[in-house]
């Protein structure tokens, strides 16, 4: 199986030819991220975990090419959903536990129409199914089977998306069948980005193929809007990752956007919201991981996580840098 460094190097190869614009180096070292909001920046894009390092530098050379910031976080999500060495989203996912692999992914632009497909199989980019849930239909959410039939009609091949890596995992956790989440593994860690432009436009993607080994028809919080994305082009947007069921249960990013509503930074949000999801938990230090990011009009970001780990990327003029969020429990 190709290695990571060869994926990454081909995909982001292909990818920036197409859109035409020169590479933009990302800058290897991790930032912690504090508590206090950065210095205002537009554009800019900021993409959860490690994996948002390559995501960014499509989501970036689409807006200097042109391409609108929607254009920009489908783009930069599809290339963890094409890399085979990232087990949490698209190809290459971990499978429920009858070995069929499932994904869920939502998009929502600055004009406030969002498109969302869910408990999907056999396509390897389901971001760009939502767009076209979004942009050709009247629905916000397809599922399943229904999904499945859209996206091939909408001329989306049909893929096996079980990698040999992927099907080798399954097998070993069929020996014990025990169900158990990890902090900061990815068994259940989405990829969502943001993106704001310079005319103060924001868009939000998020993607992923869900908790590994999960119940067949599970479906996490990313594609619901409001609980895995949720953008308000008036005053901000946000994205999470981590337990998805936790995140559902508290709305945790329309809790965000929200909170900045009433004047909050995109910190204090985020802060605010990780607090609550600890809250309706009992106040106790939870066995599962949240993490949250937030971008305000202006360009001031936030980030913050319930337990130490959760890493982002950010993208600006100056460069792509991995960081380090904040934790409630340190």
């Amino acid at each position: 199986m190709r290695s990571r460094r060869k994926f990454l190097f081909k995909s982001l190869a292909g990818l920036l030819g197409w859109l035409g614009a020169p590479a933009l180096f990302a800058h290897e070292a991790t930032h912690f991220a504090s508590r206090k909001s950065p210095k205002k920046t537009r554009p800019l894009v900021i993409a959860t975990w490690n994996h948002g390092l390559p995501a960014n530098e499509v989501a970036w050379h689409t807006l200097q090419s042109g391409g609108t910031v929607v254009d920009a976080v489908e783009a930069g999500v599809r290339v963890p959903e094409a890399d085979p060495d990232v087990r949490s989203v698209g190809y290459g996912g971990l499978p429920d536990r009858d070995g069929h692999v499932t994904l869920d992914a939502s998009i929502m632009g600055p004009d406030g129409r969002a498109g969302a497909v869910c408990f999907l199989e056999h396509i390897m980019h389901p971001i760009s199914v939502a767009r076209k849930v979004m942009e050709e239909t009247p629905h916000v959410m397809l599922a399943g089977e229904g999904a499945l039939q859209f996206a091939l009609a909408q001329g989306f091949p049909r893929e096996d998306l079980l990698t040999e890596q992927a099907r080798q995992a399954w097998e070993k956790w069929k020996k014990t069948s025990n169900y158990q989440p990890v902090i900061n593994v990815e068994n259940h860690d989405t990829i969502g980005m943001l993106a704001l432009d310079e005319r103060g436009d924001l868009a939000g993607a998020c993607t992923t193929s869900g908790l590994a080994f999960k119940m067949r028809g599970r479906v996490g919080d990313s594609p619901i809007i409001g609980a895995g994305l949720y953008v308000d082009n008036a005053v901000g947007a946000a994205v999470a990752t981590g337990l998805g069921e936790a995140v559902m249960r508290t709305l945790s990013s329309f809790v965000v956007v929200e909170a900045m509503r009433q004047g909050r930074t995109p910190q204090q949000a985020c802060q605010e919201a990780i607090e609550r999801i600890v809250a309706w938990h009992g106040g106790h230090k939870p066995e599962f991981q949240v993490g949250l990011l937030a971008v305000d009009k202006d360009g001031n970001w936030g980030a913050w996580a319930i337990h130490p780990g959760f890493t982002f990327a950010v993208a600006t003029s100056t460069g792509n840098e991995l960081k380090r969020s904040g934790a409630m429990f340190a």
